[in-house]
């Protein structure tokens, strides 16, 4: 692998010093502590000039720290098993902790002066915060006293925080054998994952098996996290008086839940829809039923390409920039300034991800390049995560992007489309238009209804610890069955060893934020609904996304919605995105 291929987090911090990075959090820490003596009693008697005056200083704050902290967690993503980058990052999370510990008192005081004062949020000297007022007033009702709060930070960082970090840790440096053209080869999980996608089935049969009768000889690992992470999450569903485990979600998500109702309702009355497109894949594929290990494996017909690494950049800056030339400008800067980290190795954390630098108003990416079509979706679908981050860091103020997931992922997944138009305009063959259709409609269906499936499967453990039940390893995987079948139908063919396929969900893990999934179904409906609306516009739509993507976390979800003509809590709305996913079906359908 090349230099270009791994990140430069210099650009991050003005040294790698360890001693160096330990006084800047020290400092930091020590920062949060003055902040706290010159605002704690005080802020209750702010009028709008001074909370201006206090979220201008909060967000200025932020952004002093935010190089090395990021630089703590980005290093240790890359290597988890390098005892400098653990030892960073372990003193990164007591330095947050400490420093949220300092400031909670923040919260409790800005939600008693809006408890007291509401019409503050009218002032106009905070339009531009008002949204973020809002937002806080939602959440006042579930705080508890400034003790507790920090008694909570406390328990959590070796709580569900060290449960998470362990799922990541042992995930990371677990290894598997595989028998490639005859030979036994030890993979790392980051690489296995390659073989899901080869073009021979056994392979993708047998990578399947390993990965995960491996995993499930620790499932003692797994299920002591995700009930450990569980059980927290009802006990401060208790305390902070949440009427359900979901609560949580939807205010982080700015949402409500008839918006998610409305949502799930038209995942189930459209499973028909899914289950057609299993079936003509199968067909495609000359396969009686598909078996899991071929739900996302390219077509016979496919080429057995490998993308070069510079064959993946041009692909998609010349993708991006067909709809908006700044956009291509911008993603071809991500690999100029090496914010991408490709390259695969062992102890680098699974996965794909984008983290935001606002400081720097751009963003950097860590995925593991195989050079598979899919590995190429990925790097799209992040530097769409990255296009955002230049938009709104140059729009919004660091409390203005604090964006849910449900429009966190609209960038992501439209340059998934730019994408799919790009290759569908270049494909010479029906052989290579149903390759790009079948991946386009492979992440569709992974992202819309096999995730809302894993909803389906998160609610009913919670609903199975509110029964009194215990969440063994087996227990776990009933219920993960269960909601995967609700979903799939008799459509596919499972191996036994699929059972376990909860254990890697790393979105189970992660603390204080549960039900992270609903939100790429709802993005994948949304993104839907906004490309057939620019296939019908053209470039008059560009500027649309434009204001969506740099909006941040200013309007809510409903709002920016409404802005384009939509109504989230409403079927109808929800199944536009479900008609462009019947054209790219029918699409595929008539290429046979």
């Amino acid at each position: 692998m090349s230099e270009e291929m791994r990140w430069d987090l210099l650009q991050l911090v003005k040294s790698t010093e360890p001693d160096w990075i330990a006084k800047r959090l020290e400092e930091a820490v020590q920062k949060a502590g003055l902040w706290r003596e010159r605002y704690q009693g005080k802020i209750e008697s702010l009028d709008a000039k001074g909370v201006l005056e206090l979220l201008e200083e909060k967000d200025k704050f932020s952004l002093e720290i935010e190089g090395v902290l990021q630089y703590c967690a980005l290093r240790y993503a890359a290597d988890t098993t390098d005892l400098v980058s653990q030892q960073l990052h372990n003193s990164a999370r007591k330095a947050g902790t400490k420093i949220g510990q300092a400031l909670a008192f923040m919260d409790i005081e800005m939600g008693k002066l809006l408890a007291s004062n509401p019409t503050i949020v009218e002032a106009p000297a905070l339009v531009e915060y008002k949204h973020y007022l809002e937002r806080t007033l939602r959440v006042i009702p579930h705080l508890l006293s400034e003790t507790e709060e920090r008694l909570v930070m406390a328990k959590d960082q070796n709580g569900v925080n060290a449960w998470s970090q362990l799922q990541g840790d042992w995930l990371s440096t677990r290894t598997f054998q595989l028998t490639v053209d005859g030979k036994v080869r030890t993979l790392p999980y980051g690489e296995i994952i390659g073989y899901y996608q080869h073009h021979d089935r056994a392979l993708r049969k047998q990578a399947n098996q390993v990965v995960y009768h491996d995993l499930s000889k620790d499932e003692i690992v797994w299920s002591s996290a995700i009930r450990a992470i569980c059980s927290d999450h009802l006990q401060m569903c208790e305390w902070r008086k949440y009427p359900s485990p979901m609560t949580q979600s939807l205010i982080a998500n700015d949402l409500e839940q008839g918006a998610i109702d409305a949502l799930m309702r038209t995942m189930m009355k459209n499973v028909d829809l899914y289950r057609r497109y299993l079936r003509l894949k199968a067909k495609l594929m000359e396969l009686p039923k598909l078996g899991n290990w071929d739900v996302v494996a390219p077509l016979p017909s496919t080429p057995n390409k490998k993308f070069s690494w510079d064959e993946s950049r041009k692909l998609i800056v010349s993708a991006y920039s067909h709809f908006d030339q700044q956009f291509g400008d911008w993603v071809d800067e991500m690999y100029q300034k090496r914010h991408i980290d490709a390259e695969v190795r062992k102890g680098k954390e699974s996965g794909a991800f984008c983290s935001t630098w606002f400081g720097g108003k751009s963003a950097f990416i860590l995925q593991s390049f195989n050079g598979t079509m899919n590995d190429v979706y990925t790097q799209a679908h992040e530097l769409g995560h990255g296009v955002h981050a230049y938009l709104g860091s140059r729009a919004q103020k660091p409390s203005n992007y604090e964006i849910g997931s449900c429009i966190a992922e609209c960038g992501s997944i439209f340059g998934e489309l730019l994408l799919t138009e790009r290759l569908l305009k270049s494909a010479k063959s029906d052989s290579e238009r149903q390759a790009v259709l079948a991946m386009i409609l492979d992440e569709f269906g992974m992202s819309a209804f096999q995730v809302s499936a894993r909803y389906f499967f998160e609610k009913s453990m919670y609903e199975t610890v509110q029964a009194g039940k215990f969440l063994d390893g087996e227990t776990i995987s009933k219920v993960w069955v269960t909601a995967r079948d609700s979903v799939y139908g008799d459509a596919m063919e499972w191996l036994p060893e699929m059972k376990w396929e909860w254990t890697m969900k790393m979105h189970y893990y992660i603390p204080n934020y549960r039900f992270y999934n609903y939100p790429y179904v709802f993005a994948q409906l949304f993104v839907f609904s906004l490309y057939r609306l620019y296939k019908e516009e053209g470039t008059s739509f560009v500027p649309k996304l434009r204001r969506l993507l740099s909006a941040g976390s200013s309007l809510s979800p409903t709002d920016l919605a409404k802005e384009i003509g939509f109504d989230i809590y409403t079927d109808e709305f929800w199944q536009k995105g479900m008609k462009q996913a019947k054209e790219f079906i029918d699409q595929l359908e008539k290429t046979l």
